[in-house]
């Protein structure tokens, strides 16, 4: 079938080039004389190879192989070709496939008619008396050559047409394989697609699980004291009502980016109806209000001589501090044993340059976060669960090396710490 294909798609450019070798062979009818059918066969080869270099003849021929081949597809090439290389291979199989698949179409229906023609001929008079140039029908021999013949004729289109289907499956491969720029094409399509999920699943751990752990925490500690103090009862089932009205809005935006990129296109994550990401600077004083109305103390620290310049972070740097902020609330909420400190300075990168991980030039800006509170430990001599390196960390590090920056978490003076240094920029912006 794969064959039969090819012959009728070498069709367009054998009846052209056939019209022009009859006008130069003088008008002569290219049907009925095989040199000159086999001269038009010949010239619509180059025809085929030059349409064949077209970048989207590959995708076209690779669909055929995988139908019709049994070739497997981690074997093929996907998507048009993208260099010069790849199209030369590609029009070297356009032209082998419609060059094999002609002639194997020509055979198909020219023998098994002469093939059945020879077997019945010798038993059939008006055949064997007719005028159709079957010399070897004539003498003693004829009942048995001209069958024999015929059979011989079938069995070798057989062999043929197996052998040709072969040969191409075996160059389909060759030809239509990727070349070292489809790898690396692939290799980053997968990258990106892999990069976005790991945002995605930042986004929703960050979220879900912030807000999972401060209504939880909310609802605890409403329960304990439901009987003896209405007001904070009512101060945490508010929060809770604002955690999650929020949080919905929150996941409504990542599910909306997920439905947009998997469909390929843009998405605004401020578009209409979808809840903006929460920032640095407009968003903390809520995050911290919600998280201290869990029960648990949280002093913060704010640069007060750089007030102003919150409103004037770089987006995504107020984004991502933000988030790594709320997961590090979520984290001390969780598995802490005691009030939070939360301290973020933003300054120039000129002072402790020795003791960063990844030393910036002088003048560069950059926002530090440290965040300390008691271990679990401390209160219940179990392990601190944050020292294992969960998904709330690991996330907190993509984040900051997403900016440049780094993290570290761990044990500190008694306490456990996490820091995020972020650069910023220039001192200029």
């Amino acid at each position: 079938m794969h064959q039969i294909l090819g012959g009728a798609l070498l069709m367009p450019y054998f009846l052209l080039t056939q019209v022009v070798v009859g006008v130069v062979a003088g008008g002569r009818n290219t049907l009925t004389s095989l040199p000159l059918a086999l001269a038009a066969y010949g010239a619509a080869l180059p025809l085929a190879a030059a349409t064949g270099a077209f970048g989207l003849v590959r995708p076209m021929s690779v669909a055929a192989v995988r139908a019709l081949c049994g070739v497997p597809g981690e074997g093929l090439a996907e998507g048009p070709a993208r260099s010069w290389s790849a199209r030369a291979r590609g029009s070297a199989w356009w032209t082998a496939h419609l060059g094999v698949g002609a002639l194997v179409s020509g055979m198909c229906l020219a023998l098994p008619p002469l093939a059945v023609v020879l077997v019945v001929a010798p038993f059939t008079d008006p055949l064997r008396h007719s005028d159709l140039g079957l010399f070897w029908l004539d003498g003693e021999a004829r009942p048995y050559t001209a069958p024999l013949l015929g059979v011989a004729l079938l069995v070798g289109l057989g062999w043929c047409v197996a052998g040709a289907g072969a040969l191409l499956a075996r160059l389909a491969p060759v030809l239509l394989g990727p070349t070292p720029a489809d790898r690396l094409a692939v290799a980053e399509e997968r990258a990106a697609d892999l990069a976005v999920r790991n945002r995605l699943a930042r986004e929703l751990h960050d979220a879900v699980g912030h807000a999972l752990s401060a209504v939880t925490l909310q609802a605890s500690a409403a329960r304990r004291v439901l009987d003896r103090d209405p007001v904070f009862v009512r101060e945490a089932l508010t929060a809770i009502e604002e955690t999650t009205r929020r949080t919905v809005g929150e996941l409504d935006a990542v599910l909306g980016l997920l439905r947009e990129e998997g469909e390929g296109g843009p998405h605004d994550p401020a578009g209409p109806g979808t809840e903006p990401a929460p920032t640095l600077a407009g968003d903390l004083d809520g995050l911290l209000a919600r998280s201290r109305a869990a029960g648990t103390p949280i002093t913060a620290h704010l640069d007060p001589g750089r007030a102003g310049d919150w409103a004037r972070l770089p987006a995504i740097s107020s984004r991502e501090a933000y988030r790594i902020v709320q997961e590090g609330l979520s984290n001390a909420l969780r598995h802490g044993a005691g009030a939070v400190e939360l301290r973020i300075v933003l300054r120039d990168g000129d002072g402790e340059r020795d003791q960063r991980p990844h030393p910036q030039p002088h003048g560069h800006r950059e926002l530090e976060i440290t965040m300390t509170n008691p271990p679990a430990s401390a209160a219940s001599g179990e392990r601190d669960r944050r020292a294992t390196g969960g998904r709330g960390l690991r996330g907190i590090g993509e984040r900051a090396a997403l900016l440049g920056g780094a993290v570290e978490a761990g044990p500190h003076d008694g306490l456990w710490r996490l820091r995020a240094v972020l650069p910023l920029g220039g001192g200029g912006r």
